[in-house]
């Protein structure tokens, strides 16, 4: 035991699932109830040949999950920041909702959290932070970093093509106040970065026009759902505590604020 707890090696960057490390080419998690789910999902990903996502490996003695870990970068950095890996995730994230066609869509089993009212289309990833996306270079050893996976599957569900997109735009874009960006996100064009996205996943006219209210009433719902999370205690309470609820306040009404700016990129 001395032995094996010497070579796991903590990985930060998650805001609620405490004690994930990596363990040689693996990655160890706490089990929670909707691993099962997940790891039905990461199979039919692996069956099907979608190759941006980890590998189910099966449970160790100490009842966390085993992953295959996935080398590369994460976060807010320069080389994620640019028009080409925005373009880049949107790619990705059309990739992963179509290789999920097939699985099946039922609610039960998943992570709870907020929703579109529509009828679930794809299995949404849900939790597309920056700290979610896994950069590598391309091997012509060209400068530019490039998103190639998705990790930390947690609060993956049953949604639409649409919700999914709207929760990747939140931070990516950013849909949120410049107080809260990080500083590499904070001037940037957001209605540009909108339509730059749409049109490199294909999102259709009837969605684009639609894309601006669900940004809102995910806003609502998101925070009401955090709320709720965060007085069972853990990490969703230190998010809380540490201004959770503020931020989404103030994004919603950044977005009431420009609102109409940010359509007319989309339409």
């Amino acid at each position: 035991m001395v032995a094996t707890l010497l070579h796991e090696i903590p990985l930060q960057g998650g805001d609620v699932t405490d004690g994930v490390v990596r363990v040689g080419d693996t990655v160890r998690r706490p089990a929670s109830t909707s691993t099962p789910a997940v790891h039905a999902l990461l199979r039919h990903l692996e069956a099907v040949g979608f190759e941006g996502a980890p590998r189910v490996v099966g449970m160790d003695g100490l009842g966390r999950e085993i992953l295959t870990y996935v080398p590369g970068t994460t976060g807010v950095r320069l080389e994620s920041v640019t028009d080409e890996a925005l373009a880049g995730l949107a790619v990705l994230v059309r990739e992963f909702h179509d290789a999920t066609a097939g699985f099946p869509l039922t609610l039960e089993g998943w992570a709870y959290g907020s929703n579109d009212d529509k009828a679930p289309e794809v299995i949404g990833h849900c939790d597309l932070t920056p700290d979610n996306v896994i950069f590598r270079h391309d091997g012509d050893g060209g400068p530019a970093a490039v998103p190639r996976a998705l990790i930390d599957f947690d609060l993956a569900r049953p949604t639409t093509r649409l919700f999914d997109i709207v929760t990747t735009l939140r931070h990516w874009a950013p849909i949120a106040d410049p107080v809260d960006r990080h500083p590499l996100l904070r001037d940037l064009d957001v209605g540009e970065r909108l339509r730059l996205f749409c049109d490199a996943y294909g999102v259709p006219p009837r969605d684009r026009r639609r894309l601006l209210d669900l940004a809102r009433l995910r806003f609502h719902r998101s925070y009401d759902v955090m709320r709720t999370r965060a007085s069972t205690g853990g990490g969703w309470a230190k998010m809380w505590a540490g201004g959770a609820g503020e931020r989404i306040r103030r994004a919603a009404a950044w977005l009431d604020t420009y609102e109409d700016e940010l359509h007319a990129h989309l339409v």
